[in-house]
C-alpha cells in the first residue's frame, strides 16, 4: 500500500489566478457600492451568496447585518475564528478610480472591502481544504457590520455570535487591518494594537464663554503627545518609531476638540485616544482641573471605549507562521500601538484570546499609500491573495492545535 502525501501547510490556502480575479472583482463591487454602519444589507447578501456557493453553512442577520459561516473539519480539533468588518466610512472619495464609490457620503477608505474579500477567499480555500481532509477542528468566519460606529462587535456578541459560530464556543479569534506596509508583508503587535477613545463635553456660560472655551481647547490640545503625520516622510518616521521597543510611542495621547459657541454660551466637544487604557483616569483628572479653572461643566460620554490589545502568544504565532511560509522580510514586529485608529474588535479580544494583524497594502510606486482613513487611501489589490494565503494555513494549523 502506498504512502499518502499531504500538502505542505503553505499549499493549504493557495489562491490560483482565477480565484484571485474573482476576489478582486468582489472587492471592486463592494468599493463601488459602500454601505455605512447599520445599512450593510447589500454587502451582507453578496457575502452570504459567495460563502454558500463555496458550500459553507451560513447564518445571516447576526447583530444586524452580520454574517457567520462555518467550515467543518473532518477530525476533532479547536474552533478558530476570523473576523472581517464590512461597513464603509461616512465620507466622499476622491475621484480617479475606475471603480470609485457611487454612493454619496460613503467610501471604503479604511480597507473593509479588502478585509471582506479576504474573508470570502478564506471561505473558499478552507472549504476546499476541508473537502480534501486537510482541516481538523472548525474555522468560523465572522463578517461584522458597524465597526466604524464602534457598535457592530457589541451587537454581534449580544446576539450570541459565539454560540451561533459552532455552538461549542470559539477558542481563538484573528483579524486583519489594512496598513501602510508594502504589499506582501504583515505586521504583528504582541501586547499592542489600537487605542480606545474617550469623548467629553465642556459647557461654559457667560459673556466671555467663547474666550474661555478657546482656552479649554488649547489646554486639551497641549495634553496630546502625538499628531497626525503631514507628509510621506512623517509616516515613514512613525513606522520606524512604532517598531522600536520602548520607543517614543510606547505610551501616547492623541486628542482634539472644537467649539460650538453662541452669544453667552459655548460648548467644547472633544476626545482622547490614549495608550494604555490606564491613562484615561489621569487624563480625566487633568481635564477636570482645566474645566474647574474655566468655571465650566465637564461631562463624559460614559466610560472610555477600551483599547484593542493583542494577546501575545497568538500574535507571535502568526508572525512565526508567515515567516516560515514567506520569509523573514514578510513580517514586521510593532512595539507600540498605532495611534490613529480605534477598533471595536477590542470587544472580541475581551471575550477571547486572539490578535489583529496589519496587512500591508501599500505600493508607493503606484501611488497607493495604504493609510486607512486618509482621503487618498489606496491599496494594492495583490494584498487580497497574499492575505488569504498567509491566514489560511495559519487557521488550519491553529484549529488542528
Amino acid at each position: 500500500m502506498g504512502t499518502e502525501t499531504r500538502p505542505e501547510r503553505a499549499d493549504v490556502g493557495r489562491v490560483e489566478e482565477a480565484l484571485e480575479n474573482e476576489l478582486v472583482a468582489l472587492r471592486r463591487e463592494l468599493h463601488r457600492h459602500p454601505e455605512l454602519a447599520g445599512n450593510e444589507a447589500r454587502t451582507a447578501a453578496l457575502v452570504a451568496e459567495r460563502l454558500r456557493g463555496a458550500g459553507l453553512t451560513v447564518t445571516t442577520g447576526v447583530g444586524g447585518h452580520g454574517v457567520v459561516a462555518t467550515v467543518e473539519g473532518s477530525e476533532p480539533g479547536r474552533t478558530i475564528a476570523f473576523r472581517a468588518d464590512v461597513d464603509a466610512v461616512p465620507t466622499d472619495e476622491r475621484p480617479g478610480l475606475d471603480f470609485a464609490s457611487e454612493a454619496l457620503g460613503a467610501a471604503h477608505l479604511c480597507g473593509h472591502d479588502l478585509h471582506t474579500a479576504v474573508g470570502v477567499g478564506l471561505g473558499v480555500v478552507l472549504a476546499r481544504a476541508a473537502a480534501r481532509g486537510e482541516l481538523a477542528g472548525r474555522v468560523v468566519l465572522i463578517f461584522q457590520p458597524a465597526e466604524e460606529a464602534l457598535a457592530g462587535a457589541r451587537a454581534m456578541l449580544d446576539d450570541g455570535v459565539l454560540s451561533v459560530a459552532g455552538g461549542a464556543g470559539i477558542d481563538e479569534i484573528h483579524a486583519y487591518h489594512c496598513g501602510p506596509l508594502p504589499v506582501g508583508a504583515v505586521a504583528v503587535g504582541p501586547g499592542y494594537g489600537f487605542p480606545g477613545i474617550d469623548w467629553f463635553r465642556v459647557e461654559l456660560t457667560g459673556d466671555d464663554a467663547a474666550a474661555r472655551a478657546a482656552a479649554v481647547v488649547a489646554a486639551v490640545r497641549r495634553l496630546g503627545t502625538v499628531g497626525f503625520p503631514d507628509s510621506d516622510e512623517a509616516f515613514e518616521r512613525l513606522a520606524e518609531e512604532l517598531s522600536v521597543p520602548d520607543g517614543p510611542h510606547a505610551t501616547f495621547v492623541l486628542t482634539d476638540a472644537d467649539v460650538d459657541d453662541r452669544p453667552g454660551t459655548a460648548v467644547v466637544r472633544g476626545w482622547f485616544r490614549a495608550w494604555p487604557d490606564s491613562r484615561y483616569a489621569e487624563l480625566r483628572a487633568e481635564l477636570g482641573a482645566v474645566a474647574r479653572d474655566a468655571d465650566a461643566r465637564l461631562t463624559f460620554d460614559g466610560e472610555p471605549f477600551p483599547g484593542m490589545v493583542n494577546a501575545v502568544e497568538p500574535s507571535v504565532a502568526f508572525g512565526d507562521h508567515v515567516r516560515g511560509a514567506f520569509g523573514d522580510a514578510a513580517v514586521e514586529v510593532l512595539h507600540a500601538a498605532y495611534p490613529f485608529n480605534g477598533e471595536d474588535f477590542a470587544l472580541f479580544l475581551h471575550a477571547l484570546p486572539g490578535a489583529m494583524h496589519i496587512l500591508g497594502v501599500a505600493n508607493p510606486a503606484e501611488g497607493l499609500n495604504g493609510v486607512p482613513h486618509h482621503p487618498g487611501f489606496g491599496a494594492d489589490e495583490r494584498a487580497i491573495a497574499f492575505g488569504v494565503e498567509a491566514m489560511a494555513g495559519f487557521l488550519v494549523a491553529r484549529a488542528s492545535g
